[in-house]
Order: structure tokens, then C-alpha cells, then sequence
């Protein structure tokens, strides 16, 4: 098994360090040299708006300052990689999902201000109709039961997650994504791996399994980040070995690695690159191809 040398790991660091934004960099010292929490903390409270959400750029392609669902995932996923989430904290994040949240108990990726906001042109011109979607819905249910969030609003939307995944016949890759966080999370594990496995055709249909064919699509590794991962059982030993060799050998020569995500502007490219060269280094030591702890997701 190949692992990855000191001076790409070298490499990576110093990427992160000339060229991510200041959440990811205290990320990194966090994960990866042992720094404190609470720089990570007060880089991501920058993002925090007052109605309890999350927004101003927190995800990249979205750069304005209200609250969307799709920067509140982002933000528990960071939160939850320092411990327990603050209840006030958790408390904000339930009350702003609540307050955009549809009647069948889904929450939609953007809200409708975000035609009116700096945004990619595809949730610019995305569909904001008042319905709930699996993304992200599955995605941010799945982390409130990671951190053992209670409340009205996750149960509503476990409810809207089952129904939905269940009336599933076809998938994209980033609802795929959400999908199998929910059901690694979800308390009823039976029924999540009966689902998954259901899934997993679907699933491998909707990525790119041949690790020998360049491209930025969504990939095994991509849905099972670590070993554990319920997506994990959906792929061969050979095809995760082979998606690791390919995340070795993926990283550029300024020391990152690219992103999967078409970019719009060369600050969002930057954004999301600084974050993937994290995921990378996270899977990669997760899957045993990087010394140090492993973090899960």
C-alpha cells in the first residue's frame, strides 16, 4: 500500500497556508498539527448570521450574507469536527431550518433571495419554489444526529428523509452524498443499510468508478470517506484502492488538490480547493495512506 510522502504532505501544507481562506487554514492546524479549536470556532462564527444560519460566502458558489441550507451543512460539518456543537449554537442552527423549512419537512438548498444575491449561475437560476429537497436535507439531518441535536425539526425532517429515499429510482451525485450521510447516521440502522443496498445500483451508476479515467466527477471515495462509511460496503476493496492511488496521484503541483465543482469565479475556485485539499488529506488518513488520527466525517 503507497502512503503519501512527507513532501506532498509538505506540499499540501503550504498550499493551504498561501492559498485557502482563514476557516480553512485554522482547520487544517486543528486536524493535522494539533492546534487549539477555538481559532476554528471563531473563523467560522464570521459566517454566522443573527437568524441562527449560515451564509457570507461560507459556501463558496453562494457569496452573499443571508442564511442558506446549503451553507448551515457546511457549517455543522466543521463544527462537528471540533466536538459537541455549543446548544446555543445548535439551537440557532434548528430554529433557521425551521423557519424555511416547507410543510412536507424538507428544507431546500437556497432560498428564494438568493436570485437577488452574488451566486453561482446555477442556484441564481435554480428552481426556489417552497419545497424541501434531499439536498440537503438527508445531509443535515444525518449530522444533527452525529451530534446528537435534538429537536422538532430533525424529526420532521427523518421523516420527509425516509419517505423521499425510499420513492428514490434514480440519483445525482450530490444527493447521493446526502443520502448515504443520513443513512451512516441515522439511529435505524437496519433500515438504512436496506436502503443502501437498494441504493448502491443507482448510486454506482449515477459517479465514476474507473479510477484510470481523469475527469472531476464524483467518485467512490467521494460517498464512503472513511472505512466505516455505510456507502463503504456499495464498492469493492479493489475500487477503493484503487480511488486512493488516484487521490495520490491527483495532487497538484502547487500542492492541492483539484475541485470537483465547476468554478465561477477564481475566489470561489480557491475556496473550494483549500476545502477539497482538506477532505483529500482527511480521506487519505482515514484509509491509512496518512499517519495521525483519523476524524471521521
Amino acid at each position: 500500500m503507497k502512503t503519501v510522502t512527507a513532501d506532498a504532505l509538505h506540499a499540501a501544507e503550504h498550499f493551504i497556508s498561501r492559498t485557502a481562506r482563514l476557516l480553512d487554514r485554522r482547520r487544517y492546524d486543528y486536524l493535522f498539527a494539533a492546534g487549539p479549536a477555538e481559532p476554528v470556532r471563531a473563523a467560522l462564527d464570521a459566517y454566522r448570521n443573527i437568524d441562527g444560519g449560515y451564509g457570507n460566502g461560507l459556501y463558496p458558489d453562494l457569496r452573499g450574507h443571508r442564511s442558506e441550507p446549503l451553507a448551515v451543512e457546511y457549517a455543522l460539518r466543521h463544527l462537528l469536527e471540533l466536538g459537541p456543537v455549543p446548544p446555543e449554537t445548535a439551537t440557532g442552527i434548528t430554529t433557521y431550518l425551521t423557519s424555511v423549512t416547507s410543510r412536507d419537512g424538507g428544507a431546500p438548498p437556497v432560498t428564494p433571495g438568493t436570485r437577488y444575491t452574488e451566486a453561482a449561475p446555477q442556484w441564481r437560476n435554480a428552481d426556489t419554489s417552497p419545497r424541501g429537497a434531499l439536498r440537503p436535507t438527508a445531509a443535515i439531518a444525518g449530522l444533527l444526529y452525529k451530534g446528537r441535536i435534538t429537536g422538532p425539526w430533525r424529526d420532521r425532517a427523518t421523516a420527509f428523509c425516509w419517505t423521499r429515499i425510499a420513492a428514490l429510482h434514480w440519483t445525482d451525485p450530490d444527493e447521493a452524498m446526502a443520502v448515504c450521510t443520513f443513512l451512516h447516521h441515522v439511529p435505524d440502522q437496519a433500515r438504512a443499510a436496506a436502503e443502501a443496498d437498494r441504493l448502491a445500483p443507482m448510486i454506482r451508476a449515477a459517479i465514476e468508478l474507473d479510477a484510470d479515467r481523469p475527469g472531476t466527477a464524483r467518485r467512490p471515495l467521494d460517498l464512503a470517506p472513511t472505512p466505516d462509511s455505510l456507502a463503504r460496503r456499495m464498492f469493492t476493496d479493489q475500487e477503493i484502492e484503487n480511488n486512493l492511488d488516484l487521490l495520490e496521484r491527483t495532487q497538484q503541483p502547487d500542492g492541492g488538490w483539484p475541485t470537483a465543482r465547476p468554478y465561477w469565479t477564481e475566489r470561489a475556485r480557491d475556496d473550494w480547493r483549500g476545502m477539497a485539499t482538506i477532505r483529500r488529506l482527511l480521506v487519505l488518513r482515514a484509509y491509512g495512506r496518512l499517519p495521525g488520527r483519523a476524524t471521521g466525517t
